[in-house]
């Protein structure tokens, strides 16, 4: 299978709503990205993908990635500079947690939109949102660059 098309229509917009919907709060960026399966260390990978997204040039330094490899059943939620030099080092434990209930049960979508949303909740504080605030980033959901 691949990872465009692991999503009902209906959870991949309620993932892309849910980024959207917290975007609205914060000035930081929110992407979801979703492999199939990748080889070596979740991190790494999410890290790799953060920079082909370019996500490395938002303004602020600000956008953190939410990356999920099917296959492998790991995820990784990291942010940019930004973000990490005012957070603590568990910044996204909570959203974590709430994440793996979801997919323990096999609700994807609701465990990313659900993450997507902790994430911004907490971005809100360090990152809100400012009147001339544009979106840097696209909210729909990337998947695998061989797809």
């Amino acid at each position: 299978m691949k990872a465009s098309d692991f999503f009902t229509i209906e959870g991949r917009k309620l993932i892309e709503q849910a980024i959207a919907e917290s975007e609205l709060h914060t000035s930081a960026e929110i992407r979801v990205h979703v492999e199939t399966f990748f080889k070596g260390d979740v991190l790494d990978r999410a890290s790799t993908v953060f920079a082909r997204l370019n996500m490395h040039k938002t303004e602020l330094r600000n956008a953190v990635l939410i990356f999920f490899g099917i296959q492998n059943k790991q995820f990784a939620i990291i942010g940019d500079t930004g973000i990490n030099r005012l957070v603590p080092e568990n910044f996204w434990n909570d959203a974590k947690a709430v994440m793996e209930d979801c997919f323990r049960k096999s609700e994807f979508s609701d465990g990313l939109a659900v993450g997507v949303k902790m994430a911004g909740e907490q971005l809100r504080r360090h990152f809100p949102h400012q009147q001339d605030d544009i979106n840097e980033l696209p909210n729909e959901i990337s998947f695998d660059s061989s797809e």
